[in-house]
């Protein structure tokens, strides 16, 4: 693969509710109507390798990009798992929401803008010899919108990276009315193998929709590949998704020491539910 260039790093939109008075309404067009009651949503997913390597640095490079959302892959699972899981989301300045070694490594944080309306661990048919793979959900209300998010790390079987893919797409289709897909993960394909476009032919690949900082996120140091990404439902506006490279608080110093695997950061704007 060829170096990819990071796209120019414009300020990615901050979260915020987006709301208009009575006597607004009437001066708003159509589509800033529609608006009315969405929230902006920033999403960020990333592979920690169980917090085996600099957990300050860790916890640096997510404050940074104040997410409302993580979704993280490779949690602690093993001894006191939780401890870890809850030292990293404090000195992130977020809480907990669901998964770990409850879900084999993928797990979910927010910020204390989200409220929690549901929350599942699910393992996925395992495969002798392999390792046991899930997903962590929950269904959060951030503002008027209804999320159901999904934070998940498929095989490197290439057999079995394919059957989970369906059977993730089979869990998007079964989510909450009202409530917009969100996922993030360690997908381990390439945009162009078939498990990744098997989702991208039913959810947005927000990096190819909207691409903002870098693209590649293995590894640290020497990038050259894109297993990582977020995608979002149709329903769901992409304003800018990518590494956060150059982001103001991110050095590449923190990127090297925090993991394995570099973040992607996504800002979505998802509409009103139910």
């Amino acid at each position: 693969m060829t170096p990819a260039e990071p796209h120019a790093l414009s300020p990615l939109p901050e979260s915020r509710t987006e709301a208009c008075s009575a006597s607004e309404d009437s001066k708003q067009s159509r589509g800033e109507a529609k608006r009315s009651g969405s929230a902006v949503v920033r999403v960020l997913s990333y592979n920690v390798r169980s917090m085996r390597d600099d957990r300050r640095a860790l916890a640096r490079v997510i404050r940074a990009c104040a997410p409302d959302v993580v979704c993280v892959q490779e949690a602690p699972r093993f001894f006191r798992w939780r401890k870890h899981a809850s030292l990293l989301a404090r000195e992130s300045g977020l809480v907990w929401v669901t998964g770990g070694a409850t879900a084999c490594g993928p797990m979910i944080l927010s910020s204390l803008r989200a409220h929690v309306e549901h929350t599942e661990d699910i393992l996925l048919p395992r495969t002798p010899g392999l390792h046991q793979r899930g997903f962590a959900t929950a269904v959060l209300r951030i503002g008027g919108a209804r999320l159901s998010v999904i934070s998940t790390h498929l095989s490197t079987n290439a057999h079995e990276r394919y059957e989970q893919a369906g059977l993730l797409l089979d869990r998007v289709a079964a989510a909450a009315d009202g409530a917009h897909t969100v996922v993030g993960g360690d997908f381990n394909d390439h945009p162009d193998g078939r498990s990744f476009r098997r989702i991208a032919a039913e959810l947005q690949d927000c990096w190819a929709v909207r691409p903002w900082g870098a693209e590649y996120t293995s590894r640290p140091g020497d990038p050259f590949q894109r297993l990582d990404a977020v995608f979002a439902g149709k329903e769901v506006e992409v304003l800018g998704c990518g590494v956060p490279v150059g982001l103001p608080g991110v050095t590449d110093r923190d990127l090297r020491a925090a993991t394995d695997h570099l973040p992607v950061l996504a800002a979505l704007r998802v509409p009103a539910g139910t």
